[in-house]
């Protein structure tokens, strides 16, 4: 059995979508997921934020869009017992698939089997070491235990990471003593869906939409008057550490209902049940050696929506510098920026999340002022568009080398529609073989002749834009810009600084013999 390059442990999204995002460069990985089949246990309801954008530059948005399970919800979002209400805007920050976690994980599945990634099911890490040279891994597999080997390991095995604990990384932070339910139930024809939302039952009365807090927790309810489906969510003070491969019941559902509003709620049919709670945990390094850490084992956070975008988001970010390193053209440093940008990018989201904590939590005459002030707010679109950006991770800029930057670098990529010599295309199109390019949108040659010993590495492109921002644009492998010319920059100031660039992300250059001899 022939040594994989990568080892990744756990296959939930963020461990696939590491595997796709490396079988893309070429990397060899393999998968090993302790569970013998994917699980069918409810939990993220669906996806949203940046990494939709992210899949739109891999040529894999339409295929998610086609498997969601109804309509893309309204433009509106639970944030901390209020909402962010986008509904009146005519481009939202802040988009969401309903795609269960099932099946996106069953869709990046399909997707790492087309691509030929090796992913075994049942096989359970027991022991993990590592040396200068590579990372050895005992494994209990159904046909008994053996050892693997890799120049690299990544745990993407969720809150309770083995890998981390092995590697001895820190994972500060708080557990709150609550735990979240949420349910998609059909109800019998004895409760009424009313015009406005608000549920009608009998022998209690209406239960308006939205949420309602009383003195034993919070209650929320989302109905729509076209669908006979409506969404449940109670949140209790609870201590009780729930075990996740234990699903919840319908029961159990009723009986939480019960205990923070006070009713006896009929359901006739569940569609969707998951218990959660809330923690918020950062590891004090994303990499020990040559073991990292991505998704849930590298963070979690005390809100829902954003753990799988921020998950995916690392797995994006790491693969193609792995695959540098792999490769031998890594410039000095360079995988040390995923964990530079990935876990400001984590205490990015942490900052929002804690935030919602402190909305969610309060129950006195303060804490409903909070909420009251912080809702006026939102009123008023230019903090509304902040707030839908942060959420969606949107508004990361990550550190760029050098003193002198030009405002796009650092931010991910406009996707701009793009006129060339074979037609209308978009700069995520562009994105889909997952490698750098140079994006010439002012004609350059002198641009494109200093980036030409990067050609191996670069795909450089030449094209037009209506209202161009930029001369041209340095695009890394996760949809980061890395360095922008300004409109009409001269050569003497823009070719040296793109050189620059190109080094510091993309390695040494080679000559033209050196090139010849690759092909």
């Amino acid at each position: 059995m022939k040594n994989p390059d990568v080892i990744i442990v756990g296959a939930g999204p963020t461990g696939l979508m590491l595997a796709v995002e490396l079988r893309l460069t070429g990397v060899r990985p393999l998968v090993l997921e302790r569970q013998p089949r994917r699980r069918d246990v409810p939990k993220a309801g669906g996806l949203g934020g940046q990494i939709l954008e992210l899949l739109r530059c891999r040529g894999l948005l339409e295929r998610f869009e086609a498997a969601c399970t109804g309509p893309a919800p309204a433009p509106r979002f639970p944030f901390g017992g209020v909402h962010l209400d986008f509904t009146r805007l005519a481009d939202p920050p802040l988009h969401a698939l309903p795609l269960p976690q099932q099946q996106l994980e069953r869709l990046l599945d399909d997707r790492a089997a087309e691509l030929g990634v090796d992913i075994r099911r049942g096989h359970e890490v027991a022991g993990v070491s590592q040396d200068d040279d590579a990372v050895r891994v005992d494994v209990r597999g159904p046909d008994g235990p053996y050892q693997v080997s890799a120049r690299y390991l990544v745990g993407c095995d969720g809150a309770r990471s083995r890998v981390r604990d092995r590697a001895g990384i820190g994972f500060p932070g708080t557990t709150y003593p609550e735990v979240n339910r949420l349910a998609q139930v059909s109800l019998p024809d004895t409760v009424t869906v009313l015009g406005n939302g608000d549920l009608d039952v009998p022998g209690f009365g209406a239960i308006r939409a939205g949420f309602t807090r009383t003195d034993h927790g919070l209650f929320g309810v989302g109905s729509s008057p076209d669908s006979k489906v409506v969404s449940l969510y109670t949140i209790e003070d609870e201590s009780t550490d729930y075990d996740d491969d234990i699903p919840m019941t319908v029961a159990e559902l009723q009986d939480s209902i019960r205990r923070v509003l006070g009713v006896n709620l009929p359901v006739e049919e569940a569609i969707r049940l998951s218990r959660f709670t809330f923690k918020a945990r950062q590891a004090e390094r994303y990499r020990r050696g040559r073991i990292l850490l991505a998704g849930d084992a590298a963070h979690l956070f005390p809100a829902t929506g954003v753990a799988l975008n921020a998950g995916m988001l690392d797995a994006v970010n790491l693969a193609w510098k792995l695959a540098a390193d792999l490769r031998g053209w890594a410039p000095t440093g360079l995988l040390d920026t995923y964990h530079d940008e990935r876990h400001l990018a984590g205490a990015r989201t942490m900052l929002h999340t804690r935030a919602q904590v402190a909305l969610r939590r309060g129950h006195d005459a303060a804490a409903e002022a909070l909420r009251d002030v912080f809702s006026e707010l939102l009123t008023d679109e230019q903090p509304l568009r902040r707030m839908g950006a942060l959420v969606a991770g949107t508004d990361i800029r990550y550190p760029m080398p050098g003193t002198s930057h030009h405002p796009l670098t650092g931010t991910f990529a406009p996707d701009l529609t793009l006129h060339t010599d074979q037609g209308i295309t978009g700069v995520a199109r562009l994105m889909h073989p997952a490698r750098p390019v140079l994006l010439d949108l002012a004609d350059r040659p002198d641009l494109r002749q200093a980036a030409r010993d990067w050609r191996h590495r670069v795909d450089i492109h030449t094209a037009k834009t209506d209202d161009r921002p930029t001369d041209a644009l340095l695009i890394r492998p996760d949809g980061h810009i890395a360095w922008a010319a300004t409109l009409d920059e001269p050569a003497g100031t823009a070719a040296p600084a793109l050189r620059e660039a190109l080094s510091s992300w993309f390695g040494a250059p080679r000559n033209d013999g050196e090139i010849a001899a690759l092909r």
